[in-house]
């Protein structure tokens, strides 16, 4: 096996959310992380799809970022974008 080249290799400990909501589209069950690593921003994870994004205040005013980060219709990704400006 090749010597693997590392860009870098940190433990760092973090703080996880699980949150699960029903909205009037659809279900969300998510997983927000706040770290160190993401100068303020949150990754956070859709558990049901695996689909995840680092998100800032600045993402969510960004037009289309939810929807596309997530696969989500407008309407799923105004509900998310709701519940994420409480925690972002």
């Amino acid at each position: 096996m090749a010597d693997l080249f590392y860009l870098y290799d940190d433990t760092e400990t973090t703080q996880t959310r699980f949150v699960s909501f029903m909205g009037e589209a659809t279900r969300f069950d998510l997983a927000v992380t706040t770290t160190n690593r993401f100068y303020g921003k949150k990754l956070v994870i859709n558990i049901q799809n695996g689909r995840s994004a680092i998100i800032g205040h600045d993402d969510l005013e960004e037009e289309g970022y939810l929807e596309f980060a997530f696969n989500l219709n407008e309407q799923e990704a105004e509900e998310l974008k709701t519940f994420l400006e409480t925690v972002i």
